[in-house]
């Protein structure tokens, strides 16, 4: 496509995605790739400053506009594994220099709008939860949207800069005993925790425990002879992990423990179901996953699990981690997905420092009496330095950079508001100091006053 066609539909293009945009505090903007940035936005855009390529890191979606003489046009292809749009159209549709619009850069902008719409839906619902109502007149959300997006974040775990991932093997019996676990988390999960690498690091370990047993609590599995299984109800999940038996220490490695169980069921009980779905596994809002394992086929419960056969429990465990880390539901791009995530975790952590601050700045102004330690103080200057850096390269389209400074203002803030020394200080106000040192300035008072006392009647005396 000739330089000033492209230039004059990406004018069309911004302008008809600017007026389908209803939402001011997320705005598209699009550029031409490997070609020179104006000079106002160079700086904002990519860390050279002068061009953007489509590679570069900054970028959060490529369009490559391809030319065809066949099919419906224009017509467009998500892919899936790679942040880019495929859009194919036929020569004619290129709008003249002298339109103001054109049915493909309609198309365009009507793409591009549903692709980041679940991504408008998040913020919007992190504005409208953290500054209340002024946020969310900016963008109304539907109830049902809401209480969807509701639902996802009760789901999801708390952000933490590092998750420690446990996999634990349960049996009742002695078997089986060994599983090729290293091979299957190479294989499976290996290339979903890269991926999460640039929003946060992960720590694994494995475990086996034999003899497991369910709960004394828990009604144990039923034979249902219609579906020629052993099930489990429902109501019983809750309490299908034996938490007092099983070594599943939430403290185990730094950062919040994720517990990812596989539990492979006696033959004798096998297979086990849940009653209402027939399904083997289910999700544990902020916890982890739970996978029953029925081998089928199997004469007797086999000593030791191979890769394959492990391949449906790592499936479904990387689908429960997806879940419970709060990726969005689309688009269909799994690193448009996790470039959403990055984005909506940045604007989540500013404002969960900015809300942290304000919290200890009430602290202070309602215990003036309290001391400032020195090391809060800094703390403090550090987390706006770095809420003010974020905010900047959020504003400048540099998330991955965004996101590091998000992440330290809130280490910082967190670091300032529980501070030690400070925290004894707040349970501790002036008047519990009045009522623990008054009496023993009781015994002190009482001599120095009759001595003031007897020197007054002796001076009234010599007068």
């Amino acid at each position: 496509m000739p330089s000033a066609d492209a230039q004059h539909l990406l004018r069309t293009t911004q302008h008809a995605l600017d007026d389908i945009n209803d939402f001011s505090a997320h705005h598209l903007r699009l550029m031409l790739a490997d070609s020179p940035l104006q000079p106002n936005v160079s700086q904002q855009v990519i860390s050279d400053g002068t061009s953007i390529h489509s590679d570069d890191k900054d970028v959060a979606l490529v369009v490559r506009l391809i030319p065809v003489e066949t099919g419906a046009t224009p017509r467009s292809h998500l892919q899936p594994y790679s942040p880019t749009l495929d859009v194919y159209y036929s020569p004619n549709q290129i709008p003249s220099q002298s339109s103001t619009g054109s049915s493909l850069a309609t198309f365009l902008a009507q793409e591009l709008h549903n692709i980041f719409a679940e991504e408008q839906a998040q913020l919007a619902h992190v504005l409208s939860a953290t500054s209340g109502a002024h946020a969310a007149k900016v963008k109304t959300l539907s109830p049902e949207m809401s209480a969807e997006l509701q639902r996802q974040s009760t789901r999801a775990l708390k952000y933490a800069p590092t998750y420690h991932l446990t996999f634990s093997l349960f049996s009742p019996s002695y078997a089986p005993s060994q599983w090729d676990i290293e091979t299957a988390l190479q294989t499976y999960m290996s290339p979903l925790l890269d991926a999460f690498s640039a929003i946060s690091n992960f720590t694994v370990d494995t475990q086996v425990q034999l003899y497991a047993t369910f709960a004394p609590s828990v009604r144990q599995p039923e034979y249902d002879e219609s579906t020629k299984a052993w099930t489990l109800r429902k109501e019983d999940l809750s309490g299908f992990v034996n938490a007092a038996e099983w070594p599943l220490s939430p403290s185990i490695g730094e950062g919040p423990t994720v517990n990812f169980i596989l539990y492979v069921p006696d033959h004798s009980q096998s297979p086990l179901l849940v009653r209402e779905n027939a399904g083997n596994s289910w999700l544990i809002p902020q916890w982890g996953g739970v996978h029953i394992l029925n081998l089928e086929g199997e004469a007797n419960t086999p000593p030791a699990l191979t890769e394959e056969m492990l391949a449906p429990a790592m499936h479904t465990f990387s689908n429960q981690l997806i879940s419970l880390f709060g990726l969005p539901q689309s688009p269909a791009s799994l690193p448009l997905r996790i470039s959403t995530l990055e984005r909506v975790r940045a604007a989540s952590l500013i404002f969960s420092a900015s809300s942290t601050l304000g919290a200890l700045a009430q602290v202070y102004q309602k215990l003036p009496s309290i001391p400032v330690p020195d090391n809060v103080a800094h703390s403090t200057q550090e987390t706006i330095v770095h809420l003010q850096q974020a905010c900047d390269y959020l504003r400048d389209g540099r998330f991955p950079s965004a996101l590091e400074h998000a992440r330290a203002a809130e280490v910082e803030a967190e670091k300032a508001f529980f501070e030690r020394s400070m925290v004894g200080q707040v349970y501790f106000p002036d008047e519990h100091k009045v009522a623990v040192y008054l009496p023993l300035l009781g015994p002190v008072a009482v001599p120095l006053v009759m001595a003031a006392l007897k020197e007054l009647k002796s001076a009234l005396k010599r007068g």
